[in-house]
């Protein structure tokens, strides 16, 4: 069989490419209405060809591939710019699968009910400042939230000075453009503003993860800390070698742009949403009056599904592979579209619906709900994310009742560095509960 595309739209390649990192919204559903449940699109400078799956069983046959067939690290190399060619997003094979191997314990279990005590703490902090009867401006909140989280709970920085010196640098790299990320793909531009901007403080971002790494290799309590970052100093020995310098830097800058936006993003969404549905939003706060974690996980894994923040888990062919029945080559890219797969009437009949229930009735079906990944590469954070999310809601939610502002017009996601946020940035007014 002669390996080939499935058909796909005629347009230049760099309208395709704009189209697609600026309005994949818009675009990814009419081009499966155009095309069919299997279509190609042009996207450099990441992808020159990428093929898009939505259907389960195309979606499980990808995530069941050979991972030495399909490179997920090298369809990643859009943040390759970033998070540096340690990052467990960008390595393949035996280097992917050392690093998770070391990476995991520190999101095991037994570690994230380590964190949830710390992540409530910070949670509360936050919250606690809200004034009743104000409007919330739920991304910028759960951005600066989301932050603090990652600045203690991760990289587990307590020196006041080193925490005002990293927190608006991290701030600042997460949430730029679409059209500047792609701009970091082209060195010529890191003479020009915005890109030189962003690289000097990614450069004095390394300068403050270097020296915390150097003194926390030498604090005389490591062992007793249970920050990831201190996690991962202890991991390896013996039978493994254990991280560098380098490999630790990469590794953190990936735990910040992989958790810090897209969970602060559904939570935001999560937020917005129960403010609509007052009727969920009391189901909501009864399971946090009888500490029902799944069904404030629920909430956050259909804010997942309905406003996907992340578009889709990529892998890249090593060789001519047939998936769906079709022959590709070797370079292709493919994608299993997180965003089609959640608006797919065949899974979700009432995808328009926030329903958080349809997690809870054992109506998800395997392979229609994606926000992590799946097979070998199903994000480490999953977890995390979720503890995060549905600890952040508790706080929120047994303190305050929400609502929409008076004439709220529905709220509309658009792209931000990587991920899809809410345009108005999720509004929403908050009431003292029981008043």
């Amino acid at each position: 069989m002669t390996a080939t595309y499935p058909p796909g739209p005629r347009l230049p390649v760099a309208v395709q490419s704009f189209l697609y990192i600026r309005y994949r919204s818009e675009l990814l559903p009419k081009l499966r209405r155009r095309y069919g449940d299997v279509f190609s699109v042009r996207v450099p400078p990441f992808n020159d060809h990428l093929v898009v799956f939505s259907r389960p069983e195309h979606v499980k046959e990808i995530f069941a591939g050979d991972p030495r067939d399909m490179h997920a690290g090298e369809a990643n190399n859009i943040l390759g710019p970033v998070m540096g060619t340690h990052s467990v997003l960008l390595t393949d094979e035996s280097e992917h699968a050392r690093a998770r191997k070391l990476l995991m314990p520190a999101f095991n279990g037994t570690a994230l009910r380590g964190y949830r005590d710390l992540v409530a703490e910070i949670a509360a902090a936050e919250v606690q400042g809200w004034q009743p009867g104000s409007t919330v401006l739920t991304l910028d909140r759960m951005n600066a939230l989301a932050l603090e989280v990652i600045m203690r709970v991760v990289f587990g920085v307590t020196d006041a000075r080193t925490h005002a010196a990293l927190a608006p640098l991290l701030h600042r790299i997460v949430t730029v453009g679409p059209l500047q990320y792609t701009g970091l793909m082209v060195p010529t531009l890191q003479r020009f503003w915005p890109w030189r901007g962003f690289h000097r403080d990614l450069d004095a971002i390394d300068e403050l993860l270097y020296r915390e790494i150097a003194e926390r290799r030498t604090a005389a309590d490591l062992a007793q800390r249970s920050d990831v970052l201190s996690r991962l100093l202890q991991v390896g020995g013996a039978d493994e070698r254990p991280l560098s310098d380098a490999e630790l830097r990469d590794q953190l800058i990936t735990l910040l742009l992989a958790g810090h936006e897209t969970t602060a993003s559904a939570l935001s969404w999560a937020l917005y949403e129960l403010a609509a549905d007052q009727r969920i939003q009391r189901a909501a706060v009864e399971a946090v009056r009888v500490e029902d974690d799944k069904a404030l996980e629920a909430v956050m894994k259909e804010a997942m599904r309905l406003h996907t923040v992340i578009p889709g888990a990529v892998r890249k062919l090593t060789r001519d592979t047939t998936i769906a029945g079709w022959r590709l080559p070797a370079g292709t890219t493919v994608s299993c579209s997180i965003f089609l797969a959640h608006r797919s009437r065949d899974s979700y009949p009432d995808i328009a619906v926030f329903r958080p229930s349809r997690f809870l009735d054992g109506e998800v079906e395997p392979n229609t709900w994606l926000p992590f990944g799946g097979g070998v590469r199903r994000c480490l954070g999953a977890g995390f994310s979720l503890m995060e999310g549905t600890t952040v809601l508790r706080e929120i939610l047994s303190r305050y009742t929400l609502s929409l502002p008076d004439g709220a017009k529905p709220e509309r996601g658009r792209v931000r560095n990587i991920t899809t946020v809410p345009r108005g940035k999720a509004k929403i007014v908050i009431a003292q509960r029981g008043t």
